[in-house]
């Protein structure tokens, strides 16, 4: 039997690290120049290039989130069923909640919100796509401690897991338990 890996594989791993950050410092950065300026200024010249950063950035969030949604999550969450893994559920529930509401706000603060309405929806946005950096590293942080879900000691990424090192297939092989 071929184990599937629950762990995103290494480009997913380092795609998604980028996309967070430059999502989290363009999004920051944004926030920063809007709201130093008096009351009434007009807007500073760097804040459209950030939103279009911004953008470019969420629209490879999205990709990843379907990619996450066709594999990861499917695969990952009868596991997480498991005592041992229930934080992994609860900090990837919380982290597509969020990335939910962030995906929402951003479109509605693009395409739908009048005016008078677009302060309160940006912080809400703001708030969402900070908590979801912040769920992303907690989720990333709870797979380290122990053993992350779907690898076992004893296996090696990229070999055929039981045709090396001496395992037996079939009923009497050795099974690997996280202490």
């Amino acid at each position: 039997m071929h184990r599937i890996p629950l762990r995103p594989v290494r480009w997913q791993r380092w795609s998604g690290a980028l996309v967070a950050v430059l999502l989290t410092l363009t999004g920051a950065a944004w926030l920063l120049l809007h709201y130093s300026g008096a009351e009434g200024d007009l807007p500073q010249p760097a804040e459209a290039l950030l939103m279009r950063l911004h953008g470019a950035g969420a629209f490879a969030a999205l990709f990843g989130l379907g990619l996450m949604a066709g594999h990861h999550i499917p695969a990952a969450w009868p596991l997480a069923q498991r005592h041992r893994h229930a934080g992994q559920r609860r900090s990837g529930l919380l982290l597509c909640g969020l990335a939910a509401l962030a995906v929402l706000s951003g479109y509605a603060l693009y395409y739908l919100t009048p005016e008078w309405l677009r302060p309160a929806l940006g912080w809400g946005h703001a708030v969402a796509g900070t908590g979801c950096s912040a769920a992303g590293l907690w989720h990333g942080w709870r797979r380290h401690r122990g053993h992350p879900l779907g690898h076992h000691p004893g296996h090696h990424p990229g070999r055929q897991h039981g045709h090396q090192h001496g395992h037996q297939h079939g009923p009497n092989r050795e099974r690997h338990h996280a202490p």
